[in-house]
């Protein structure tokens, strides 16, 4: 065989003998049977869904059957005979059931060649790491006549991601935390109303829900929905809803919001007329992306409250973050000041923002995080993009937090995220009192359970 891993090569059916063997070795992952039910389509729940398979008599997850003869067709197809060769028969014994974890040795040996059709019979056997015999079988195949040397194909890269699974062991790591008294501000439609019962239920929040009482509990009703362990505050409509929602803030009666079905000017207008709300500090809005190219979670700012931050409220919104990160557990995270280009540009206002942030956070004005720009998108995600670039910069391809230069290109950058790159968010506003989740009607149920979740961290940060 050829020891080149860049090419691929047969034997032929002259070149195999009786007993001549070859093997491959493979751990299973947990993202090998994730792909392999979604090629094959079949998402039997001992195979997927974790807390059924606990209950079966194997313990846990187990790989499908079929892995492991995919595993000996791997063999067979590239190596041993390998390439030219074909599939006529297979049979499989099934004898152990594989866990993520395990070790798999497969051997495929030899047994008998017919000349007259060139065909080959192989015994095959597939052992765990302890030695024990896993599947075993016979194929028979036609082998190739001709020798084929070809460079190895290069395949994607196949990326496994599943938003709701990561967002859910995030918050699933929050469960030993109290749950935060929130006032739900005018939840009058499904989507609210069911995200706030949903984060009680979940432990993230104990509800006062603030709305028409009357409207809220015929929705209820009409959603099958139990209000009796709830506390309601009556309000007329929306704009009390949320006035009575900040007065309560105010009083430190709550110590988070939540949006419901009301404009998100209503609400901010209502905080920002409570003087006892005020920090001194910009509002301001972080998302929180999972993101399936990137391995953190990753904020960006200000994508929903600013919309042409000056210098000042910049520094704010930075502020906002970095509390937001640390609050997270980033003790000291990395943000990069978005622009255009990486170059200070009298033209582009955007660029002397950035430039002057870093030379507050030099000066102390903005603590406890590391910041560098102006820096373009790509060279703020990708180390490699920044050094093609020639820039070095202690924030490239490791950031946390990125803040856009104003909303529109935050707004932009948060929707590409989501549709285009398959990110998971949520969303929180910060500088007041008490931190703010901020939904949206487009809103993934998961999505609403998120930002309660990350309220909640904001408010016991801030307690």
């Amino acid at each position: 065989m050829n020891a080149n891993t860049d090419l691929i090569e047969n034997l032929t059916f002259d070149e195999l003998q009786p007993g001549q063997h070859a093997s491959l070795r493979r751990t299973l992952t947990r993202d090998d049977i994730s792909a392999f039910a979604l090629v094959s389509g079949d998402v039997n729940p001992a195979h997927v869904d974790a807390e059924y398979a606990q209950g079966t008599r194997f313990g846990g997850v187990i790989a499908h059957g079929m892995f492991a003869g995919a595993l000996i067709s791997s063999l067979l197809g590239t190596e041993f005979p390998g390439p030219g060769t074909i599939y006529i028969e297979q049979s499989l014994s099934f004898h152990r059931p594989v866990h993520v974890g395990d070790t798999l040795d497969v051997r495929v040996v030899v047994k008998e060649k017919s000349p007259a059709t060139h065909n080959v019979r192989l015994e095959c056997d597939v052992r765990n790491q302890r030695g024990e015999q896993v599947v075993s079988g016979v194929a028979l195949v036609r082998a190739p006549t001709k020798k084929v040397l070809r460079p190895r194909a290069a395949m994607p890269t196949l990326h496994l991601f599943d938003p709701k699974a990561r967002i859910e062991a995030w918050m699933a790591g929050l469960a030993s935390h109290p749950a935060v008294r929130c006032a739900v501000v005018h939840p009058c439609d499904e989507g609210s109303l069911r995200g706030a019962l949903d984060a009680a239920a979940a432990g993230l929040i104990v509800p006062v829900l603030v709305a028409p009482q009357d409207r809220l509990r015929a929705l209820a009703a009409e959603l099958g929905l139990s209000l009796d362990a709830v506390e309601l505050v009556d309000a007329p409509h929306s704009h009390a809803a949320a006035e009575a929602a900040a007065a309560l803030a105010a009083g430190g009666e709550v110590a988070m919001l939540m949006k419901g079905s009301l404009h998100t000017d209503e609400l901010l207008h209502a905080v920002l007329h409570q003087p006892r709300l005020r920090t001194g500090r910009r509002l301001s809005h972080v998302f929180r992306f999972e993101v399936p190219a990137y391995p953190k979670p990753l904020l960006v700012t200000d994508a929903a409250v600013n919309i042409t931050p000056n210098l000042e409220e910049k520094a704010d919104i930075v502020r906002n973050a970095i509390s937001l990160a640390r609050a997270l557990g980033v003790e000291q995270p990395r943000v990069a000041l978005l622009s255009a280009l990486e170059m200070v540009t009298p033209t582009i206002a955007s660029t002397l923002d950035a430039a002057a942030l870093c030379k507050m956070a030099d000066r102390g004005q903005i603590a406890h995080a590391v910041l560098d720009g102006p820096l373009a998108f790509d060279n703020a995600i990708s180390a490699e993009a920044a050094r093609i670039k020639g820039i070095t910069s202690p924030v490239a391809g490791d950031v946390d937090i990125l803040v856009v230069p104003d909303l529109e290109a935050g707004n932009m950058l948060a929707k590409q995220l989501e549709y285009l790159a398959g990110a998971a968010g949520c969303g929180v506003v910060l500088g007041a009192r008490v931190p703010i989740a901020l939904t949206s009607r487009a809103d993934a149920p998961v999505s609403r359970l998120a930002s309660a979740a990350l309220a909640a961290v904001a408010a016991r940060a801030a307690a």
